[in-house]
Parts: C-alpha cells; sequence; structure tokens
C-alpha cells in the first residue's frame, strides 16, 4: 500500500513538473517552430521595416535584429521545414507593431545542394 502511494506521489510530481516547464518555456518562446528570441548581440544581420516594407527574406540558421518604429527585437530562426512563410507578427513581441510584413525564410546556405 505504501509503496503504491509513494509511486502515485512521485508519478504526479513528476507529470506536474513537466507541465510546468512546457507553460514557462511557452510564455518565453510562443512560436517555438519559427526558432527563438536571443540577445541583439548574437545578431548577424539587422533589418529595419518601413512603412512600405512588404517583406523580408531571411535564411535558416540566421539570426536578425528587426528595427521597427524605434523598438526592436532580435530572433533566431530555426524553422521546422526547409522554406517556410509567415508574418513578422507572429514573433514579434508584445507591443511592437509590425504591419503587413511578411518572412520568407530559405533553407540553410549549410545545407543548400
Amino acid at each position: 500500500m505504501f509503496k503504491a502511494l509513494r509511486t502515485t506521489i512521485l508519478i504526479t510530481a513528476i507529470a506536474a513538473a513537466a507541465v510546468s516547464t512546457s507553460a514557462a518555456y511557452a510564455s518565453v518562446n510562443p512560436q517555438p517552430q519559427f526558432g527563438m528570441a536571443t540577445a541583439a548581440a548574437n545578431a548577424d544581420r539587422h533589418i529595419t521595416i518601413g512603412a512600405n516594407t512588404k517583406w523580408v527574406n531571411v535564411d535558416n540558421g540566421d539570426t536578425v535584429t528587426f528595427d521597427i518604429n524605434g523598438k526592436s527585437f532580435t530572433w533566431h530562426f530555426d524553422t521546422l521545414h526547409s522554406e517556410e512563410a509567415f508574418d513578422l507578427s507572429k514573433i514579434a513581441p508584445e507591443g511592437v507593431t509590425t504591419g503587413m510584413v511578411t518572412v520568407y525564410v530559405g533553407s540553410n546556405p549549410l545545407y543548400r545542394g
């Protein structure tokens, strides 16, 4: 009886830890299928988004700082597919208005034939 109770408590604790860890990760990185936010010091490129910007081209593996209306954020692109297209607003932090800008992610140049 005691062994079964101890096992149940242990399994419940492990499950609760896994749920809290995944929830914390999701709040830090809400779009993991596109990569992750990172420090500006890691940026390979800087892209300024203006009123007339409709799209940007990046490569999988690039780390880019986006400058938009005096605000900036840095993103490391690590998409699940070799090529991807999505709205920049999906990765922009709260409070950064991106407009209707599409990000086109090309395959990583290191792995191109």
